[in-house]
């Protein structure tokens, strides 16, 4: 069996972190589903979803690495008039951001519960924003 629930946030910062794991309890508690896994995936290039611990150090260690690795300061290409889209692209470190963070995570479902450890968060990560992003949760399995 397979199900899927959509939701919409909305960001106000340019980056921002924010815990979305009581949205995937909410979907799996609304499913049938006891045993398989769980996909959260955003539906967005310029932004994430990873699995981590919900400490604000560890967020600001978090934001502060990619800040180092994705300078916003940098000649990046993308950073241009773009003929198709008729504007200038100005997020090449959301598009940089998001493939080292990745946009989508799993998790297991056991008996009806999430698999996770206990200090294991989903979370959603914004790097383009602020904007209304949409995320979707599937849930397989029996």
């Amino acid at each position: 069996m397979v199900e899927v629930y959509e939701f919409t946030i909305l960001t106000d910062t340019y980056n921002k972190l924010v815990v979305i794991t009581d949205e995937v309890h909410k979907a799996l508690a609304k499913s049938k589903i006891k045993n398989g896994q769980v996909t959260v995936i955003s539906k967005h290039t310029t932004t994430g979803v990873m699995v981590n611990e919900a400490l604000e150090c560890l967020e600001w260690d978090i934001t502060e690495f990619l800040e180092r690795l994705v300078p916003e300061e940098h000649p990046y290409a993308h950073a241009r008039m773009l003929a198709d889209y008729g504007s200038t692209a100005g997020n090449p470190t959301g598009h940089l951001k998001s493939l080292v963070v990745g946009n989508h995570c799993h998790l297991l479902i056991v008996d009806g519960e999430l698999d996770k450890g206990g200090a294991q968060e989903v979370y959603f990560c914004e790097f383009d924003g602020p904007a209304e992003r949409t995320i979707k949760i599937q849930i397989m399995g029996e």
